[in-house]
């Protein structure tokens, strides 16, 4: 089967609007509107914010990670990720275009998973852009591990109550609906006895205790919220899918995060790629521009290298999504998990040292690219956890050899040769006569 990457010159047509829109009408946002992305928007953000978004969608590309059915356009993986890579350029352009985590995942099991009911009451908002969601998993003590999750959900007649603590719950703060995964029999494993709640933020025993921000964030953005859930009583019409799915709806909801994050870290490093390059032909140091120092040669073609790996693994990933299924691609999609993280580290790392102290201030985003790195390999479950999925994955496809002697050991290999061969081998290694 052939991998094929290639796009319609239509579709193409849109992604150029798409890089000149992100990049004259969304980039200042950054500037006029610092760490407003998921804050509700106010009269003043209103203005200018409600025609953008309304100009994505004369062109067709608002929410472009759904379907049709959903206000989509159906677009697949392949074209999601160069939609994504522009978009990840910054952290306002999802906003504008409808493509923001948590809520595209939040949108995504919904749509999948919900009744009628429930889409009405929570997704139409969603995919309007006018509220935001929270999905809480992680416990403070566990973390992203549902094997030793705490928080339990009761059967008290026909409703359900809920107590435990969630940690990291993004947004909370700002949402106006939470999605929390519960154990509701702890008597079975974990992926049968989870489930998964839909719960407005209002709800009376919702308590958000603390919200944290990470390092460099400013003290208004939504943060993370530390949340009790204190005999929370909600009804059985609140829970998403069935009971004992959570764990379903919980890997379906992850994966298509993990490699939407990397659609985004493309983006995202090519931004600090370009800095980087535009620094160093531009700064004049020791009788020559940075550009002619070969280290910094070195940390230019390293990061383009590294960017250009990166890259083609998310773009065959998801092709492999497009052509197979989600499922057929769970091992690319760990790769890219793991291999966002660290080329945002390395890019984001050299492009501050080629900027000096400069790159360290507030006034540049740089800082920004090396935490969001380091925040990618906790985020979805930490970067060890999904190596070692990866590799027990990898190593089903292996078979145990001879443990004294491997099978490319050369005495194993003459041996094979010899009993294929017979008589026709009369020397190994055989040597041609000479001429």
């Amino acid at each position: 089967m052939a991998w094929d990457f290639s796009t319609e010159p239509e579709f193409e047509e849109k992604l150029t609007w798409i890089r000149d829109f992100v990049r004259e009408e969304v980039e200042p946002l950054e500037v006029l509107f610092p760490g407003c992305e998921f804050l509700p928007l106010d009269e003043d953000r209103r203005k200018i914010v409600d025609p953008l978004k309304q100009q994505v969608r004369d062109r067709g590309l608002w929410a472009p990670h759904l379907g049709p059915e959903l206000g989509g356009q159906g677009f697949g993986a392949v074209k999601l990720t160069l939609i994504n890579e522009i978009l990840g350029r910054s952290g306002w352009a999802p906003i504008v275009f409808g493509t923001q985590a948590p809520d595209t995942g939040n949108a995504e099991i919904l749509a999948r998973f919900g009744t009628p009911e429930q889409k009405e009451r929570y997704l139409d908002g969603l995919l309007s852009g006018e509220i935001f969601s929270c999905f809480s998993m992680t416990e403070p003590q566990g973390g992203s591990d549902p094997r030793v999750f705490t928080t339990r959900a009761v059967r008290d007649g026909d409703d359900w109550v809920l107590n435990g603590r969630k940690y990291f719950s993004s947004n909370a703060s700002v949402a106006s609906f939470i999605i929390v995964v519960a154990v509701t029999d702890p008597d079975v494993p974990v992926h049968r006895g989870a489930s998964t709640f839909l719960i407005p933020a209002d709800t009376p025993g919702v308590n958000i205790e603390a919200t944290h921000h990470l390092v460099g964030s400013l003290p208004h953005e939504a943060g993370h919220s530390l949340i009790h859930y204190d005999n929370v009583r909600l009804p059985a019409s609140a829970m998403l899918g069935e009971p004992g799915h959570g764990f379903q709806i919980l890997q379906a909801r992850l994966a298509g995060g993990r490699i939407h994050h990397a659609m985004r870290s493309i983006g995202v490093a090519q931004r600090a790629l370009d800095m980087m390059a535009h620094r160093a032909k531009s700064r004049f140091t020791q009788g020559s521009s940075l550009a002619d120092k070969q280290l910094v040669q070195a940390f230019i073609a390293d990061s383009y290298a590294e960017l250009l790996q990166f890259r083609l693994t998310v773009l065959h990933t998801a092709w492999l999504i497009d052509t197979a299924g989600e499922h057929a691609a769970r091992a690319e999609i760990g790769v890219c998990k793991i291999l966002a993280s660290q080329v945002l580290k390395s890019i984001g790392l050299r492009a501050i040292q080629v900027h000096g102290a400069m790159g360290l201030t507030q006034q540049l985003p740089l800082t920004n690219v090396l935490l969001g790195g380091v925040a990618l390999g906790l985020a979805d479950g930490p970067t060890e956890a999904h190596k070692v999925n990866l590799a027990r994955m990898l190593l089903k496809d292996y078979e145990a050899e001879d443990p004294e002697w491997p099978s490319e050991f050369l005495d194993v290999r003459v041996a094979a040769a010899q009993a294929k061969y017979g008589d026709r081998v009369s020397q190994i290694p055989l040597v041609p006569p000479a001429p």
